[in-house]
């Protein structure tokens, strides 16, 4: 059923009874030309572009619980495309411009609100690192600009700009085109996407080995059984590195715990997003009123979605360094995800030794950001054996090269 104000005015002269399931639960085939082995936001990208872009009919997606229920859920929502090296800029470009049409394209809203994102800069040399980074994304194109703390006072009535705190405010870099969007209808919307294009989408449904033969992929061991496959796209984030074990394949990757915390809900005071790496904290408020902030990584390697508590102190008091008028707002809820890191804090997007077996990981603490950009290209890489463009800079051959993606403290926080 495609969704429209005639589908809603239907419905509810039936009080809403007769909503058909945005997508099916089938049971698993026993060979697919395709398999996605994770069921996030990146998994059901690769899957939508791979049967609306490319033809390819079968296709399943693994997922180990439910849809959306990983780090898609757990994230905290920013999009934005001002990265300093031209390889990530582009990438999260083009991401950036598939946001804007995605709610149309996959007949789901999204939710989707370039509300602005500023990067605060506190010292000197940030403030150089901005000016370089603002200048670097003018000349690829992307909307960019320097704000000084006076402008942001006015652009933001509630900031603390005084010089008598920790990290004084000198300036910021601003992107108008930047925003948010809700975390699960992306994930909700690219299954319902995927579903009417006839994607399996298998929940509950584990991989507990990989079947490889002469260095070949020839199928997967699940929990629901073993099921052939010509090709396996592995989009599994913080638990990456656990897959790449199966099939004896090193990626030089980490996983930490990363935590965010959500306030009660409050009347709407903030209407951009806000960022500062050097108090490692953003703040950005949510549609329903609650302060969403994220915190950094906890330091340590782990597979819990539990973090440590001194992070989140840090976090709460950075925050209110910025905001103070927000030292009465109560935590609702507070959670963890599974991030996993590299080297050069860049995605990996690559083939591997295994002929048949892909990988898109490593995007740290900035995957949500690239969700539809990632499952296009990743989509592309996967039909036609061969690395979209912009994924090319992204190989695991990188690492072995030299040809690093430095965006470590670049991008001007850690999302």
């Amino acid at each position: 059923m495609k969704y429209s104000l005639l589908s809603l005015f239907k419905q509810g002269l039936n009080n809403n009874q007769d909503w058909p399931q945005a997508w099916s639960s089938p049971q698993m085939k026993s060979k697919y030309d395709v398999i996605i082995i994770g069921g996030g936001g990146h998994g059901l990208a690769t899957a939508y572009y791979l049967a609306k872009e490319h033809g390819i009919k079968k296709i399943a997606v693994l997922e180990k619980g439910y849809i959306g229920g990983g780090n898609t859920a757990r994230n905290t929502t920013i999009v934005r495309s001002n990265y300093l090296w031209d390889e990530s800029a582009m990438l999260y470009q083009h991401s950036l411009d598939l946001w804007n049409g995605l709610s149309q394209d996959l007949n789901y809203n999204v939710m989707f609100s370039p509300r602005g994102v500023y990067n605060l800069g506190h010292t000197l040399q940030e403030m150089r690192d901005i000016e370089r980074r603002v200048n670097a994304n003018v000349i690829n194109g992307i909307t960019a600009e320097v704000v000084l703390a006076d402008e942001i006072k006015k652009r933001i009535p509630l900031i603390n700009i005084s010089k008598n705190v920790r990290y004084p405010i000198m300036g910021a870099s601003y992107q108008s085109t930047g925003g948010v969007a809700r975390h699960d209808a992306v994930a909700w919307g690219f299954a319902r996407a995927a579903a009417s294009l006839g994607v399996d989408i298998i929940e509950q449904c584990e991989v507990t080995g990989m079947d490889i033969e002469n260095s070949t992929i020839m199928g997967l061991n699940t929990s629901n059984g073993y099921v052939r496959a010509s090709q396996v796209g592995c989009v599994a984030a913080g638990h990456s590195s656990v897959l790449a074990s199966m099939a004896k394949v090193r990626l030089p990757i980490e996983s930490h715990p990363l935590q965010a915390f959500v306030s009660e809900p409050m009347k709407a005071v903030l209407d951009t997003v806000v960022m500062s790496n050097a108090v490692h904290g953003y703040i950005s408020q949510s549609d329903k009123g609650d302060l969403v902030i994220g915190a950094g990584i906890d330091s340590y390697n782990s597979y819990s979605q539990r973090g440590s508590p001194h992070v989140i102190e840090h976090t709460a008091a950075a925050i209110l360094e910025l905001f103070p008028a927000f030292s009465r707002a109560r935590m609702n809820r507070q959670w963890g995800g599974i991030v996993d890191t590299t080297p050069d804090a860049c995605p990996i997007i690559s083939k591997t030794k295994v002929k048949g077996l892909y990988f898109n990981c490593g995007w740290g603490t900035g995957g949500f950001k690239a969700t539809p950009g990632s499952g296009h290209v990743f989509a592309e890489t996967l039909a036609k054996d061969s690395p979209h463009t912009l994924a090319k800079p992204f190989a695991i051959e990188r690492f072995y090269s030299g040809h690093l993606i430095d965006e470590h403290g670049a991008a001007g926080v850690a999302h």
